[in-house]
């Protein structure tokens, strides 16, 4: 099974730029799409519910704003993304599919830097997802994937020193990475590749920052412990364009 997720900042937008081509040429089992910026209603229904797949969204309140999205041909045993507090639900940004194998958890993390209110939200958020998948992973494993809007070590983005007083680099949002690892999650990506800098999974726009790999990894495959032995791989793929991330991709033996 081979499980995909890209932050593809705005689903209306990458459908410009050759989204439906990738997506069916790629056709992986399970695909993760986080801020696709869309009410179902402003979606074609070719990318509502693609061919072949079961299509679950979960979108804010507020349009063109956060949103997430995600294709399934394995029909779920169950689908859920009213699972958090209104404050969280409200801005559309998880959608929990349980699987026979496992429990899926599509999560676009919310983004500190706006101010310090937004900041204490994302760090809320945080510690609010993480008793929720605490209670899943007592009944079977978890992968917990998407845009987790933070960089967890010095060697997940270019330029740690000049980042270190920014949201998405802040000791009290890294810990919180720490502290999912902590309760049984395994940074799949980071298992295959310690110690190694250089592979990113966000580039801003500004300055070439792409073209000169000058990035953060961002976006994450967080699964259980006693599910790392059925990983076969978990790659990066910096080569497909059309937004400010890449996809990643976790290839599962079964």
């Amino acid at each position: 099974m081979r499980i995909v997720s890209w932050n593809v900042n705005g689903i209306r937008a990458i459908q410009k730029k050759g989204f439906e081509e990738w997506f069916n040429l790629d056709q992986p089992e399970i695909l993760c799409l986080q801020e696709t910026k869309a009410q179902p209603d402003q979606i074609d229904d070719n990318i509502l519910n693609p061919p072949g797949y079961t299509g679950i969204w979960h979108s804010a309140e507020r349009k063109g704003y956060s949103s997430v999205a995600t294709f399934t041909k394995p029909k779920p045993m169950n689908i859920w993304n009213q699972f958090l507090d209104e404050e969280f639900n409200r801005e559309g940004r998880t959608i929990l599919c349980e699987y026979p194998q496992f429990f899926l958890y599509n999560v676009y993390f919310p983004n500190g830097q706006s101010n310090e209110e937004r900041l204490r939200y994302k760090l809320r958020f945080y510690a609010a997802l993480l008793e929720q998948v605490k209670q899943k992973m007592a009944l079977k494993p978890v992968i917990v994937v998407g845009d987790y809007n933070t960089a967890h070590t010095e060697i997940d983005l270019a330029r740690p020193k000049e980042n270190e007083d920014y949201s998405g680099f802040l000791p009290e949002e890294r810990e919180w990475v720490t502290r999912y690892l902590d309760a049984g999650l395994v940074d799949v990506f980071r298992e295959e590749h310690p110690g190694v800098n250089g592979y990113y999974t966000w580039w801003t726009y500004r300055a070439n920052a792409r073209t000169n790999n000058v990035g953060w990894r961002i976006d994450y495959f967080l699964v259980s412990q006693n599910l790392v032995s059925k990983v076969n791989a978990a790659r990066i793929h910096p080569d497909v364009f059309g937004s400010d991330h890449c996809p990643i991709s976790l290839t599962l033996n079964l």
